[in-house]
């Protein structure tokens, strides 16, 4: 069972890249600070200006590295750019191909590459490209799900696939809490990537309405569906709560019907733009949203029934972490060394 930090980080926790701005400088600076893996989410557009300034953003708060997550699906060459001129620590990218040419590019940026992944296919092709380390997403990821099968099934594929590759392998996917972090890692994880929980957090700049959303759900009370964004991102199925809203209208919406030509529903500013929020558009309600909030989208995974209260980023970080230093050391009952703060068992 692997322990200890990554990718030159204290601990092997990422916080996953939530968009549209979710997960804007003060959550990202405030894993950074709690020796976490922080990562902003950039924008759709080929923006290269607003990420610099994202990037800047988070600085004035941390003298620690952070990342920067790339959606593949959308324009990204002017920001790949930015990443490097930067001096980003660590490139996330998901949905779509990076080939070793990209990978090589980031590197001699002195970029690290993170890749997230849904099949073992994909794991394959990351690990041929070089990348530094891939994300397994399972299918109980919350927002846009691009696995199909569930973690416990697809983590030990991609790890058994990839392990001649030495590179780590991370769990993403209805991971909230310690138990999950250790699962895990039992699994050959060598850390976890959670959204949701941080999603939760006082940093965060999701709407209050949209906390106190995550924080009711209880157990089963996430689906898996397509009504959100069909024209925006085309065959992107994503992971929401239930609410009433999306109950009443998940069999409503023809399968030819999308976010165009609907009504408006409310008005949000993202990166300093007003955009309107069009029904069914996918656009979740961060903390500038006004309108009907209950009825825009709201991501979450399945772990979200555990989640019973908005905590700072870094008491996430600190109970993760702690809270797997002692199911490992008691429960598991796996002799600990103190003196370096691992398992003796411990594996590099």
């Amino acid at each position: 069972m692997a322990w200890g930090g990554l990718l030159g980080f204290d601990h092997g926790i990422i916080q996953a890249p939530l968009g549209p701005d979710i997960s804007g400088p003060a959550l990202v600076a405030a894993v950074a600070n709690a020796g976490a893996i922080g990562v902003l989410r950039a924008p759709d557009q080929d923006e290269p200006e607003v990420l610099r300034e994202m990037v800047k953003r988070t600085r004035e708060l941390t003298d620690r590295s952070f990342g920067v997550g790339i959606i593949l699906d959308f324009p990204h060459e002017k920001m790949l750019e930015a990443v490097i001129q930067e001096r980003v620590a660590v490139l996330m990218v998901y949905w779509g191909e990076f080939g070793s040419h990209l990978v090589d590019k980031m590197h001699q940026g002195g970029v690290k590459v993170v890749h997230q992944v849904g099949s073992v296919a994909e794991a394959k092709d990351a690990a041929l490209a070089g990348v530094d380390a891939i994300i397994v997403q399972g299918v109980e990821a919350g927002g846009h799900v691009r696995g199909k099968e569930g973690l416990i099934a697809l983590l030990p594929k991609v790890v058994d696939a990839v392990w001649k590759y030495k590179i780590p392998v991370i769990a993403a996917g209805g991971i909230v809490d310690a138990r999950g972090y250790v699962a895990a890692l039992a699994l050959g994880a060598k850390g976890v990537c959670l959204g949701t929980r941080f999603l939760a957090t006082l940093e965060s700049n999701a709407h209050p309405i949209y906390k106190k959303m995550v924080l009711a759900a209880s157990a089963g009370d996430t689906e898996l569906t397509n009504i959100f964004g069909r024209k925006r991102w085309p065959n992107a199925p994503q992971r929401v709560i239930k609410t009433p809203f999306f109950l009443e209208w998940r069999d409503k919406l023809g399968p030819d019907e999308s976010e165009q030509g609907q009504v408006t529903i409310g008005e949000t500013i993202v990166h300093g733009k007003k955009e309107e929020v069009k029904r069914f558009s996918g656009k979740v309600p961060n903390s500038s949203a006004t309108g009907k909030i209950e009825e825009m989208a709201m991501y979450a995974g399945e772990g979200v029934g555990l989640i019973d209260e908005i905590l700072p980023a870094a008491s996430v970080v600190r109970g993760l972490v702690e809270g797997a230093q002692n199911i490992i050391r008691y429960h598991l009952q796996v002799p600990w060394d103190d003196n370096a703060n691992k398992p003796h068992a411990y594996m590099a």
